[in-house]
């Protein structure tokens, strides 16, 4: 074989999936963390009814072998050569299936899906949870521990697993009766490919996946028992939660032809944040994709918030757990594909261009609110809205209008970030499609009157299952090593006229009237 020839047969890899919510890619990464192979597909989202999103488990599947394959034939090595297999996913889609037959009940549910809006809406108003608030003030009142206070403060949300598999269970009678005989699987969508890919033997999730279903207990480090007795969750279908560094078990050998550890399991977010190598307290990452993801690096306590922050486990490697607190904007990369069908643009690189050709946004604000906004306004019931149109507004100005919510959203994020946490930031990295987009940077960076770093290649999340797989089983040795690995960075520096409390500052009355479009746009859907 020509391969061994040349003494290539030596070099091993790293190969990482990332299932993300608009397209599944795999790389093949080399000692120093270069890409040398990839391949990629799209996600077809299917959208049975308004508000239902979902994806087909079978589908999925196969993209994920056609990904895999796909990445090592166009590095032009072989599966023998491939060390370790990591795997990222989207967070808190799921679907539950058949244990004997490994058979899904449903469609996976997506957590842009918004079926249980309703559910989630009368639960967080009705008098149970009010007695619960009620209750955990006190408890919090008399021990001062911040568990008691967070769960004084904790709302649902439709992002969240919990009531769309609420949902499930009050509409699928197969799911119910594979409970009752003890037959039923739920899993988000790293713990069904780990099904698929074990063969049936292994029924496991990471900590990070786990955290992120609104089940789980990031104090106790554990499904928990408390929310899934209060809505009924049968404990019986979850699986088994492991660190986020583990051998969870090899690839059957008739998928590859060859079994290939399975080393990491990680949800997208938390991969990013490990592979910007965010591991400081104070770190920061920001993903702009589909939505934006804000994260910041708490260290080894949850940080209970009170504004709608969320707090995650980053990861848990050994005895090591990280915990994040986040905070998102569902729609960052809706809105600039909802302008693009609308053809005001051909190329999501000419927007930047199309908005420094403008000096400003002509009185145009535009909110982004496809799917209500997240923290710090917590409106599932707000609208997506353009206000402020004139006869003069041009393609040019509605695409500004469009870039500086994004950066405004995120301008909300981080300052509900700098008044819940209390930490002093280190650095912010930037990642994601959108990031891509000088101007959304450079108004970012006004914003926060902060420098902020973009690495040169975005997919960060793929990165990240790559390194904590690499690193358990001994491909790369320290996380120092991977710090150096960092690609450079593109630095985006605040102007001087964007520095703290400039009141001549050319944004300040901008934004409040894009602050007053976004009151305007609240609460718009009425109860059915």
């Amino acid at each position: 074989m020509g391969s061994q020839r040349n003494g290539f047969h030596k070099e091993s890899f790293i190969l990482s999936v990332d299932m993300g919510t608009t397209s599944i890619k795999c790389h093949v990464y080399d000692k120093e963390a270069k890409i040398r192979g990839s391949c990629t597909t799209k996600v077809v989202p299917l959208y049975p009814e308004v508000g239902h999103v979902e994806m087909d488990p079978d589908d999925l599947w196969k993209a994920f072998i056609t990904v895999v394959k796909g990445a090592v034939q166009d590095a032009g090595v072989h599966m023998r050569q491939i060390e370790a297999l990591g795997i990222s996913t989207q967070r808190a889609t799921f679907t539950t299936w058949d244990r004997k037959t490994g058979v899904p009940f449903h469609n996976f549910i997506s957590w842009q899906d918004q079926r249980a809006a309703d559910l989630v809406k009368s639960w967080n108003r009705s008098c149970t949870m009010k007695t619960i608030h009620g209750v955990m003030k006190a408890v919090y009142f008399l021990t001062r521990q911040k568990r008691s206070l967070a769960a004084s403060l904790i709302v649902f949300s439709t992002q969240h697993v919990t009531f769309r598999l609420v949902w499930v269970l009050m509409h699928y009678k197969q799911v119910r009766q594979a409970i009752d005989e003890g037959n039923c699987c739920f899993g988000t969508i790293d713990t069904w490919l780990l099904f698929k890919l074990t063969k049936g033997q292994v029924h496991a999730t990471d900590y990070s996946n786990a955290s992120t279903t609104g089940i789980f207990d990031s104090y106790q480090m554990c499904w928990s028992g408390f929310i899934s007795s209060l809505v009924s969750l049968p404990l019986s279908i979850l699986p088994k939660v492991e660190n986020t560094g583990h051998n969870f078990g090899s690839t059957d050998p008739s998928i590859f032809g060859v079994s290939i550890p399975i080393m990491s399991l990680m949800a997208d977010q938390q991969a990013a944040m490990f592979g910007e190598c965010c591991f400081d307290i104070g770190d920061v990452k920001i993903t702009m994709g589909t939505g934006t993801f804000m994260d910041i690096n708490t260290g080894n306590k949850p940080h209970t918030s009170v504004a709608g922050l969320y707090p995650i486990v980053g990861w848990k490697i050994g005895s090591e757990v990280v915990y994040l607190a986040e905070g998102n904007a569902a729609d960052t990369g809706t809105a600039i594909k909802w302008a693009q069908k609308l053809e005001l643009f051909s190329d999501v690189q000419e927007t930047s261009t199309m908005a420094y050709s403008v000096s400003d946004s002509d009185g145009v604000c535009f909110i982004p609110s496809f799917s209500g906004l997240q923290a710090p306004l917590n409106d599932p019931k707000a609208c997506a809205s353009l206000m402020g149109l004139k006869p003069s507004t041009t393609k040019s100005h509605l695409v500004r209008a469009i870039l500086e919510s994004i950066a405004f959203r995120n301008k909300q994020l981080f300052e509900t970030m700098l008044r819940e946490t209390h930490i002093p930031i280190t650095k912010i990295r930037v990642d994601g499609g959108v990031s891509t987009n000088d101007f959304v940077m450079q108004l970012t960076a006004n914003l926060f009157g902060r420098k902020v770093a973009r690495p040169q290649h975005n997919e960060m999340s793929c990165l990240g299952a790559a390194f904590v797989a690499g690193l358990g089983v001994g491909f790369w040795k320290t996380r120092e090593e991977l710090k150096k690995l960092q690609s450079t960075d593109e630095l985006f520096l605040p102007q001087e006229a964007a520095k703290e409390g400039n009141p001549n500052w050319e944004y300040a009355p901008i934004l409040q009237s894009w602050e007053r479009a976004l009151q305007r746009s609240m609460n718009w859907y009425k109860q059915p």
